[in-house]
């Protein structure tokens, strides 16, 4: 934000793929979006403001870029005199300036891309072209890939977690922002680039007009509804063209596939929809009161709604394009069937047989739309028609025009719109999206003793042993007489889970099996917990027996049950307990009914909070190697959930290497993850980024299952040895963790007092409450916003904490000699271990955010000032270890040295983050302090708090 009253506006267009510094079209983008931001600032706030914002702005770079302790002390002292309403206006100005920087570099991934293939580059890492190139090598085949594909899933599932600190509004404008900014990098006149700069302010100036935070609760509603906003801007369109440009990626690599009747083009043979979108919102009632069977039907209603509308959108725009005449040209005897079947009787179409058809599929999309709960239907149609019973009917009739355009030279019309749109009929249906349902298990417990004791089964389900659960449990399964009794009164708590479900069966017949196929079972500890959802199941339709002796022969099961293993100990189990499930010839016959396939959920977020960094991931890892045994000895298709979340403690950081460091054996084409808080945000909300992402997911499943393993002979015996020493490592790490969190007295005191989670708490971010219970416990406090405050003090502590302690204990045993083998080891596993190397990446770019200067002002808000310097001297020693043994490891002085794009993008924005940082920790001070004193809090010093956490966690991106 430079003094310059007005930009300095761009007048002829750089040739920005041809720069010597290919960063230095970010930098221009940044420094003008941040000019016009300093415009917006003296616009609207007055010169005065402004000058106190530029002068913070240029003390806290001299500070942070020059090491400069004394503009430090300057910086220190300027920010303690603020008042409240300058207070604020900082806090939005530098908030503001971290989103503009994201738009600003989003924009510069998008370009340097564009640069890469215009310079004729090799495919980069990540990319389906460089998968495809590298299985080739591998000498798989053509054929393989697209037999891998049509059995394949790959689901990335939006979740609404409580720290999405945007709201849509901010994110429709920057949206604008990042449009406009993208059309600079286009050839235009002077005059051309003067509009768009102003075109540029006025977003700016939007945003600064519109309210950043929340000032009422979100509700369930609310997210579904930002939810499909992202569709709407990225997965509608991006989807459909990513999946023609895989299959012409695919043609390109492997020619061959043509030959031998394998089909000769892509609309011959198209690949199956592998990629399915998936969502939470609206399905998951795990410690969220606020959803339940209203909430499902609406999230459905919803879906509904929004993809119907699209295809609307699309068929009107086919119909206007698709003005072929018979008077010119032949059409197959099933599109004039079509066609005479419309309701349009115009004179005037009478020799254009694609448009009749179009009106009359048009009229029977809108007869579904008003079935599905469409009220706003804005074009009319030309006459009624029956609705769809299924979407498979609607890709039918697209069919239909696509072959007769195909047989009679139309084939260039299929390209722009209707193959898309026929390829958006297969991935999205009628229902957008897989809605999952999910539920803690005790919850499953308690209505079944609730409803075992009414029907005089036993008065006592929940007391009894694991092993009489399972006894009456499969009991129960092969008896037809139901438990419930609509003469009873039962507990709100049953009334609706049995609700829900029953639901459950009402939207898959609605909307089709799609829209719900999926139940997560959240603190999976035992087989129990598994059988007593199929009770519930059987109990409202959703499991049908038959009426034969074998009651579970004919079984049919409309949503899977899935295990979700979270804790220590629950990964630990869970290959036992699923050896134990699937051995039963009851489930045994229901997995082989849905195609010997069993998904299984791994937990991130609680295994992280329970064990720390270096032991969450590893246990995760082994849990998947002893899935995968035992789940080749069943001879069932493991398909994995990964439940990661924004920060690297709770799973975060880059999917493609996440993906190819997953064990052997785990990827087989089936893979769900879930995309969670911001991060969707920052994955999604450009259409471009979006693609790129939902590409990478692609890439690397290809790979991870189909490149031969390398771990044969002397490379298997190595990994062997890797895996025993990473037992002993993650041992040593989980001591170190459990000691400070669990252990250390009156730690819960200093992460109350030294984060701001009691604020975060406060803040109207999310529909489900902070902590699962009413406590303080740090066991009953939910992962995201422990993993967020962590990230707003800048210490992110869940993503590096107990690494160093384990490295150097292990070093420290034995002799110098040793000690320097041992090095050896580590460095040896850094370079040929995937898993190992991943693992250092996140490290390394969870440290390179970590701030220990700024974290020490965090620490000074704890009261007790022993308490304060003993656990805060932990954290800091064992920072320096981590980052000490990470440095010797990689051979990398410098934090990110193998990332120098995001390095020095992290570098430039600590200058803006730290007036944030700084403002956060006084206005926590006067909020604590008037607080305590038992006054009422100004609604000012709240929303700067507020405010800040909007501004920290934009800067940081991954923080939720």
């Amino acid at each position: 934000m430079a003094k310059q009253p007005t930009p300095a506006i761009r007048t002829t267009p750089p040739v920005k793929s041809i720069t010597p510094n290919k960063d230095a079209p970010l930098k221009e983008d940044i420094r003008l979006l941040g000019r016009l931001l300093g415009d917006v600032l003296r616009e609207q706030e007055g010169d005065a403001v402004f000058e106190v914002v530029e002068t913070i702005r240029q003390t806290s770079v001299r500070f942070r870029r020059e090491s400069d302790p004394q503009a430090g002390a300057e910086l220190d002292k300027m920010l303690k005199k603020l008042t409240r309403d300058q207070t604020n206006s900082v806090v939005r100005a530098f908030s503001y300036f971290s989103h503009l920087a994201n738009i600003a570099e989003d924009q510069h991934h998008n370009r340097r891309r564009r640069a890469h293939v215009l310079a004729g580059s090799a495919p980069q890492p990540g990319s389906v072209a460089h998968a495809l190139s590298k299985l080739d090598d591998a000498g798989v085949s053509g054929a393989a890939i697209r037999d891998f594909l049509k059995d394949a899933l790959i689901s990335p599932v939006l979740t609404a977690h409580p720290t999405e600190v945007q709201r849509k509004s901010i994110l429709d404008a920057e949206r604008d922002i990042a449009r406009l900014l993208a059309e600079r990098d286009q050839p235009h006149t002077p005059k051309e680039l003067r509009d768009n700069a102003e075109l540029l302010r006025g977003r700016i100036a939007t945003l600064w007009q519109t309210r950043m935070l929340r000032y009422s609760k979100l509700t369930v509603a609310d997210e579904i509804e930002n939810a499909l906003s992202y569709h709407r801007i990225t997965f509608l369109r991006e989807l459909p063209a990513l999946y023609d440009d895989i299959d012409s990626e695919i043609s390109t690599q492997f020619p061959t596939r043509s030959k031998a009747g394998s089909g000769a083009s892509s609309a011959s043979s198209p690949l199956s929809p592998y990629i399915q979108m998936g969502s939470w919102i609206g399905g998951d009632r795990d410690g969220n009161p606020n959803v339940n069977a209203s909430t499902m039907q609406h999230a459905l209603q919803r879906q509904s709604t929004t993809i119907l509308d699209f295809y609307l959108d699309e068929v009107h725009a086919l119909g206007a394009e698709l003005s072929v005449s018979t008077l010119m040209v032949s059409v197959t005897p099933e599109l004039l069937t079509l066609a005479d079947a419309s309701p349009d009787l115009s004179d005037h179409r009478s020799d254009e047989p694609y448009r009749r058809a179009l009106i009359g599929i048009y009229a029977r999309l809108a007869a579904t739309a008003r079935d599905l709960g469409a009220t706003n239907i804005l074009r009319q149609e030309v006459g009624s028609a029956a609705h769809y019973a299924a979407a498979s009917e609607f890709t039918q009739e697209l069919q239909i025009i696509e072959d007769s355009l195909m047989v009679n030279h139309g084939a260039a019309l299929v390209k722009p719109r209707l193959s898309t749109l026929k390829r958006a009929t297969e991935i999205f249906g009628f229902h957008l999206a897989s809605l999952d349902m999910r539920q803690s298990s005790d919850v499953h417990e308690s209505v079944l003793t609730e409803l075992f004791a009414h029907a005089r089964v036993t008065t006592t389900y929940n007391q009894l042993s694991e092993d009489q659960k399972i006894a009456l449990l499969l009991s129960e399964l092969s008896n037809p007489r139901p438990l419930y009794s609509p003469f009873i009164s039962y507990s709100a708590q049953t009334e609706s889970e049995l609700s829900i479900l029953r639901s459950a069966g009402l939207i898959r017949q609605r909307y089709g099996a799609r829209a719900i196929r999926n139940y997560i079972i959240s603190h999976t500890e035992t087989v129990s917990d598994l059988l007593e959802l199929l009770v519930l199941q059987q109990e409202t339709g959703l499991l049908r027996l038959s009426a034969e002796t074998d009651t579970s022969v004919n079984a049919e099961l409309e949503v899977m049950v899935i295990p979700l293993f979270e804790t220590i100990p629950d990964l630990r189990a869970a290959a036992a307990i699923m050896e134990q499930w699937m051995a039963l010839p009851q489930v045994a016959r229901l997995i082989a009914k849905q195609g010997h396939q069993q998904e299984v959920m791994l937990g991130y977020s609680d295994s992280n909070k329970d064990g720390g960094f270096l032991t969450s991931n590893w246990e995760l890892y082994k849990a998947e190697i002893e899935l995968v045994r035992v789940f080749n000895s069943a001879g069932v298709k493991l398909r994995l959930f990964h439940g990661r979340g924004g920060t690297v403690g709770r799973g975060g950081g880059p999917s493609y290497q996440a993906i190819l460091a997953q064990p052997p054996g785990t990827v087989n084409g089936q893979i769900r993850l879930t995309e969670q808080g911001e991060i969707i945000a920052s994955k999604f909300s450009n259409p471009e980024i979006g693609r790129r992402n939902l590409e990478l997911l692609v890439a690397a499943t290809l790979e991870a299952g189909l490149m031969p393993s390398a771990a044969v002979g002397k490379q298997a015996k190595k990994l062997t040895e890797f895996e025993t020493l990473m037992d002993g490592l993650s041992e040593r790490a989980y001591q170190a963790y459990r000691n400070l969190v669990y252990e250390t007295p009156g730690f819960t005191d200093y992460f109350f007092q030294a984060t701001p989670i009691a604020e975060i708490a406060e803040l109207n971010i999310g529909s489900r409450p902070a902590s699962r219970k009413s406590t303080r416990r740090i066991e009953d406090l939910r992962a995201i916003p422990w993993g967020f405050s962590w990230g707003q003090c800048r210490l992110l502590l869940p993503g590096w904490y107990g690494f160093g302690s384990a490295i150097s204990a292990w070093l420290n045993e034995g002799t110098a000699k040793d000690k320097t083998q041992k090095m050896a080891t580590l460095r040896a596993m850094y370079k040929e271990w995937p898993f190992f190397a991943t693992l250092l990446s996140n490290m390394d770019m969870v440290l390179s955010k970590t701030d220990l200067a700024v974290a020490s002002r965090y620490a000074g808000l704890v009261t007790d000032r022993k308490l304060r310097n003993s656990i805060f001297k932990r954290i800091v020693e064992e920072h320096e270890r981590t980052s000490s043994i990470l440095s010797a490891i990689t051979g990398a002085k410098d934090r990110l040295a193998g990332n120098p794009l995001l390095a020095r993008s992290i570098k430039n924005r600590f200058a803006y983050l730290d007036p944030l940082n700084h403002l956060q920790v006084e206005l926590i001070k006067r909020h604590r302090s008037i607080t305590a004193a038992g006054r009422a809090t100004e609604e000012r010093v709240k929303r700067g708090i507020h405010l800040s956490i909007n501004g920290v966690a934009a800067g940081l991106r991954n923080t939720g």
